[in-house]
């Protein structure tokens, strides 16, 4: 087994990562809880703002959330239930076998495949379940996507880590050597102000690395004057979020 790596996109920006990401649908979380066969302790990998272990210490004992980055956890919403540790996904603070849910946020795409998988295979309980969810870019319909589709495709298109094209591709092609369970479909909506919008692109890796190779320069004055022009005034504008979750169990005889 290789000693994993640390692919850090988002120190730079743990604020704004902190800010502007939308909520997960609670439907979701009950949906993956609900698979778990024990509420003891579930796991978040890569926490980032803290968003899904929060919602999952709704439905456990005991969470524990780990994030290789201390700008991201030094972000993180606090709660009762939940522990946060510096660690990473493929090196989790837990013991054999204990571990109900492992759940991974808009985060698989970063890890050594290989070495997560085999922690999870030590972490987790019999049946237990490892949950990796994602979305992509918004859809608001007519102008608004047009000119989304640019800023992304083509001004940050080039500026995005090959990782991004596991993102784009629901999940779908990267590595999941559980029992799969089929889920139902979620939805994920938010009405957010362009100010919103302007806050989550700047969270993005693809722009901070644009401003790297650009000397500084900013690509998202420009998006926001062209958004400005479909965006109504000062009002929010509902946004539908595509969302993908893999789901599956460990097991039961090991």
């Amino acid at each position: 087994m290789t000693a994993p790596t640390f692919k850090d996109h988002f120190s730079r920006q743990a604020a704004d990562y902190s800010r502007y990401r939308p909520a997960y649908p609670s439907a979701l979380i009950d949906y993956v809880a609900s698979l778990a066969p024990s509420r003891s302790l579930a796991v978040d990998c890569a926490t980032g703002n803290g968003q899904a272990a929060v919602a999952l210490a709704e439905h456990f004992d005991h969470v524990i959330a780990v994030d290789a980055s201390p700008a991201q956890l030094q972000q993180a919403q606090p709660h009762p239930g939940v522990r946060y540790e510096r660690a990473l996904a493929e090196a989790l603070p837990v013991a054999d076998g204990t571990v109900a849910l492992v759940a991974v946020a808009q985060a698989i795409h970063w890890f050594d495949f290989d070495n997560f998988h085999a922690e999870c295979r030590r972490v987790l309980m019999p049946g237990g379940v490892v949950a990796a969810w994602t979305y992509t870019v918004f859809r608001a319909g007519g102008a608004i996507d047009e000119v989304v589709d640019r800023f992304y495709h083509d001004t940050i298109g080039p500026y995005w880590p090959p990782e991004r094209e596991y993102v784009q591709q629901g999940y779908r092609t990267i590595p999941f050597p559980w029992d799969e369970i089929t889920p139902p479909a979620f939805q994920l909506q938010t009405e957010w102000t362009l100010e919103q919008v302007i806050g989550y692109f700047a969270s993005w890796s693809s722009v901070q690395q644009y401003r790297v190779r650009h000397d500084g320069r900013d690509p998202l004055p420009a998006i926001e004057r062209e958004l400005a022009s479909a965006w109504p005034v000062a009002r929010t504008v509902r946004l539908d979020w595509p969302l993908y979750l893999r789901v599956g169990r460990q097991p039961r005889r090991l």
